[in-house]
């Protein structure tokens, strides 16, 4: 899909006026009722639309040869950030499959930011992973091929879309890795679609499982021996900011199919365990987006790449491995092996890089969707200042997130009768908490946070208009935020 900046809608075939609460017309609806002799005033006044967020109302006989479509955009003195993007989306959604081919987004009242964001918002909306369906009738495709964002300042919303172009980029990327079949993503492909960010300006590096045996990774690679398909370490770095200055480093999941191993998963709903690499792909698409839009910044990006299949030479329960760390772990469940992973990935990002802080993020455990729901992600830290700024950017970025606590006292819930550690705790009882408090045991002191993105990476019936059903691509504008707000020079 094209995006135009321009100063008139032009010949579009359908055009979006926005229209707030109590049926207040926008400055541009304004300016079209005088021009269709009252038809916009009279049509946001007809039946039960008032300009409320999320309504939409197609007039007829406005114009000959355009559709005419009134947007709620909530209230006016709201309008801003997540209420632009909102409007925006809406207006693409209402239009999309009506036949029109190029839409008219009337926003002439923003500032360049403003219809820059309204723009980045119809990106995402629009998003869509049908690369693999070859019988869909036309009805069935958006006929929306070009969305014309008509703004005050063409020049300058076009200018300032830039970041906000890089952003979507990022999520999109993530998006289309998690959308993948695993047949398609596997870890080596993974690394190899990450190989092509070097275009961008990213250093990628690839360890194989020889490198990583001679590092001691014994947690990762115990969880990937069933497959085979090798496991690989994916490090990516962005170097933006002072050469002298610690990077900031995040970690991901990347469990390109987990079966759940010996322990196996239930037959039903385990496609769906395709998107176990949903943290390691919002990593990837973080680091797209730092790179697309130069950040002022040194970040490091690294992942853990495995399949968790049960063939003749997979871990087994009951199995002690050597981390690279030294700690031992025994292996209690097979299925619990995202924390596995994530155990060797964080102790090597903390020994290699020494970075300001480590924040991971997994679809790790089934028990945060228990205790949040589905629109919730949920952060553990050991550094309330790091877990202040995740907090802060969920409201800016509409990804919510909320933070759990780490007691000690539940320690004893992984402590091991054999090893140093086990990789479950004591049934189902508070399984996130023993699960992130696993993963602090790796991290050596330095400030971390983990967030469980289990709820969130994947949705089947979304609310937000911006975000389609299917991968959700969260974490990428989450953290992004956080860098730009706290964290570039």
């Amino acid at each position: 899909m094209k995006i135009e900046f321009v100063a008139k809608a032009g010949d579009a075939d359908a055009v979006a006026l926005l229209v707030f609460e109590e049926s207040r017309l926008s400055s541009a609806a304004r300016d079209a009722d005088v021009v269709l002799g009252g038809s916009i005033s009279r049509g946001a006044r007809q039946g039960r639309f008032s300009g409320k967020a999320g309504q939409t109302l197609l007039l007829g006989g406005t114009s000959e040869s355009s559709q005419t479509w009134l947007i709620g955009a909530g209230a006016e003195s709201a309008f801003r950030d997540l209420a632009i993007e909102t409007a925006a989306a809406h207006a693409y959604n209402a239009a999309k499959m009506s036949g029109a081919r190029t839409l008219a987004i009337e926003l002439t009242q923003l500032p360049a930011d403003g219809a820059a964001r309204a723009a980045f918002a119809v990106r995402l909306a629009a998003y869509r992973f049908d690369k693999y369906r070859t019988t869909q009738k036309p009805e069935k495709v958006p006929s929306v091929e070009t969305v014309r964002i008509v703004c005050a300042d063409p020049k300058a919303t076009k200018a300032a879309a830039k970041s906000w172009d890089a952003l979507a980029d990022g999520i999109m990327f993530t998006r289309d890795l998690v959308s993948e079949p695993a047949n398609i993503l596997h870890p080596q492909s993974f690394a190899e679609r990450c190989k092509a960010l070097k275009t961008l300006g990213l250093e990628v590096e690839v360890l194989g499982e020889k490198e990583m045996e001679k590092l001691g990774m014994g947690s990762l690679l115990g969880v990937g021996q069933g497959s085979v398909r090798e496991s690989q370490l994916l490090i990516m770095r962005w170097n933006g900011g002072a050469k002298t200055e610690a990077p900031i480093a995040f970690i991901g999941k990347g469990v390109c199919f987990d079966t759940g191993g010996i322990s196996i998963k239930p037959a039903e709903g385990m496609e769906e365990m395709k998107w176990d690499m949903g943290g390691g792909g919002a990593v990837a698409g973080l680091m797209h987006a730092l790179a697309g839009r130069k950040a002022k910044v040194n970040a490091v990006g690294v992942i853990g790449l495995v399949e968790n299949m049960p063939d003749g030479n997979a871990q087994r329960p009951g199995d002690v491995v050597k981390s690279m760390s030294g700690q031992t772990i025994e292996v209690i469940n097979t299925d619990a092996e995202g924390r596995l992973v994530l155990a060797d990935a964080l102790w090597y990002t903390q020994d290699r890089f020494k970075p300001k802080f480590m924040i991971d993020l997994a679809t790790l455990t089934g028990a945060m969707i228990v205790s949040l729901g589905m629109e919730y992600a949920g952060v553990f830290s050991n550094d309330d200042k790091l877990a202040d700024n995740i907090l802060a950017a969920g409201p800016v970025t509409g990804e919510n997130v909320w933070r759990l606590p780490l007691p000690e006292a539940y320690e004893r819930h992984i402590d091991s009768p054999i090893a140093d550690v086990k990789n479950m705790g004591n049934g189902r009882s508070g399984g996130s908490i023993t699960a992130a408090l696993f993963l602090q045991r790796f991290v050596n002191k330095v400030p971390w946070a983990h967030i469980d993105i289990a709820p969130t990476a994947w949705t089947k019936d979304s609310k937000v208009e911006t975000v389609p059903n299917g991968a959700t691509g969260y974490g990428v504008r989450l953290l992004n935020q956080m860098v730009q707000d706290r964290y570039e020079g």
